[in-house]
C-alpha cells in the first residue's frame, strides 16, 4: 500500500500523520517528510520511543542525525505508542528512499482529535516552498 502525501496531515516541524481505524481503534501513524529527510542529508542514526510511552502533543518523541545535523522529533499528535519501526534506525536508507511508507516511524493511538494546526498538502507545500 502506498501512502497518498496529499491525504496526510503535516507539523510545522515535518511530521506526517496519517489518521486510520484499526481494530476500532484511531491510530495516526507518524513519519517525517521527503523535504525533511532531503534537508537531513545523509542520515546517520535515530532514536525511537518505546511501546506505551504516552505523548502529548509536540512532546519530543526522539530524534534524528546526519552528518550535519541533529534534529529533534516532535509528536503531532497526543496518545500512547502503540507500535515503534524498530527496523528503521538500521535501515535509514530506506527512510531516504521510501520516507511515506516504509519510512513510518511510529503508530500512536490518538487520545482525541488531531491538532488544528496541523496543515494539509497544500499548506504544508507553501511552507516548505518559503523555507528553500
Amino acid at each position: 500500500m502506498s501512502r497518498d502525501v496529499t491525504k496526510l496531515r503535516y507539523a510545522e516541524s515535518h511530521e506526517w500523520v496519517d489518521v486510520a481505524e484499526e481494530n476500532g481503534e484511531t491510530i495516526a501513524t507518524i513519519g517525517i517528510s521527503k523535504f525533511a529527510v532531503e534537508q537531513l542529508n545523509d542520515l546517520v542514526y535515530m532514536d525511537l520511543p518505546e511501546v506505551g510511552r504516552k505523548l502529548n502533543f509536540r512532546d519530543e518523541f526522539g530524534e534524528v542525525e546526519s552528518v550535519k545535523a541533529v534534529s529533534p522529533l516532535y509528536s503531532p499528535v497526543s496518545g500512547e505508542v502503540v507500535d515503534v519501526h524498530t527496523d528503521l534506525p538500521d535501515n535509514l536508507d530506506g527512510l531516504n528512499d521510501d520516507p511515506y511508507d516504509f519510512g513510518w516511524i511510529l503508530k500512536i493511538k490518538l487520545d482525541g482529535e488531531l491538532d488544528g494546526s496541523l496543515m494539509d498538502h497544500a499548506a504544508y507545500e507553501k511552507q516548505c516552498s518559503e523555507q528553500g
